[in-house]
């Protein structure tokens, strides 16, 4: 890498679910909902104008997630940390559970890379070190992963960093989010797990989980039991009550329905739209990666 291109930079990220159930820190999935973000080099301060979701609460100034990453992206890829101008105009709800920390993670590292100049032999950044870089901002790869690569992902994390793989979504998968007024924090869903599940239930979790990648990629019909989950879920019923409720719910009619990442909002894989005092329904579909505008 040898310097900074002058023109702007533009990366499209999808909002994420992550552990679908089974999943916990694994398995996740892109959905269509999205931020766009703007980045241009400045030899003035840096410049943060937000548009959209986050646009009275986000921090305007270097602290901004998405500048912070970008910084730390730069250092990891052996690059300076520029000043920069960008422009947030933000789709993703904040602090739901729809990986809006991680699309503001992966918008930084993208930025990065596309801002860096390519070396003499015309290369970039590959999404394997991009993938790496954002885990280690985020701590765990699974909303990190389908953001960046888009679709259905598998994250896991060996001694060299996170990695990911990407599979086909079958074609009659239908994400429906429910979306709570109320916001959520992963620190405090996270606080509410305990240290230790019984092995009984952590057996459990792994038949589900090896069933979700079938349901998902072959044969939905089976979305209902692979979706069941005993070591996550039920322990955040204090943090989140409604939520935890409406899964129940769901999922006494018959329908597929989880905690979407660390909560508040639920997802569904429905044909229908159900009316749910308190939460906002919407029909989303399967969501590519992060895309250069």
């Amino acid at each position: 890498m040898t310097g900074f291109v002058t023109h702007p930079v533009t990366v499209r990220v999808p909002a994420t679910s992550a552990n679908l159930g089974a999943g916990f820190d694994s398995l996740g999935l892109a959905l269509s909902l999205h931020d766009e973000v703007t980045a241009q080099v400045t030899f003035e301060d840096t410049e943060v104008i937000i548009e959209g979701q986050g646009a009275d609460t986000l921090p305007t100034d270097e602290s901004h997630l998405v500048v912070t990453s970008l910084h730390h992206a730069c250092r990891a890829l052996g690059a300076p940390t520029p000043r920069v101008k960008l422009h947030c105009r933000n789709g993703i709800p904040q602090a739901r559970g729809l990986g809006s920390s991680s699309a503001a993670i992966v918008a930084g590292v993208s930025l990065a890379a596309g801002l860096l100049a390519s070396d003499g032999d015309g290369n970039t950044v590959d999404d394997a070190v991009l993938l790496r870089i954002a885990a280690e901002l985020e701590g765990h790869p699974d909303n990190v992963a389908p953001c960046l690569l888009g679709g259905f992902t598998i994250a896991w994390t060996d001694p060299d960093g996170a990695r990911a793989v990407r599979l086909p979504v079958a074609d009659d998968v239908s994400p429906v989010i429910y979306l709570p007024s109320g916001r959520g924090l992963t620190t405090h869903a996270r606080a509410a797990l305990p240290g230790r599940v019984p092995h009984v239930d952590a057996a459990f979790n792994i038949s589900r989980a090896a069933l979700t990648v079938h349901a998902l990629t072959s044969d939905p019909s089976l979305l209902l039991a692979a979706t069941a989950d005993r070591i996550h879920q039920r322990y955040r019923a204090d943090v989140m009550p409604s939520t935890i409720e409406l899964v129940e719910v769901l999922r006494q009619d018959g329908v597929p329905a989880v905690v979407s990442g660390a909560g508040p909002s639920v997802l569904a894989f429905d044909q229908v739209i159900r009316p749910v005092d308190g939460f906002e329904a919407i029909r989303l579909s399967v969501a590519d990666g992060v895309t250069r505008l």
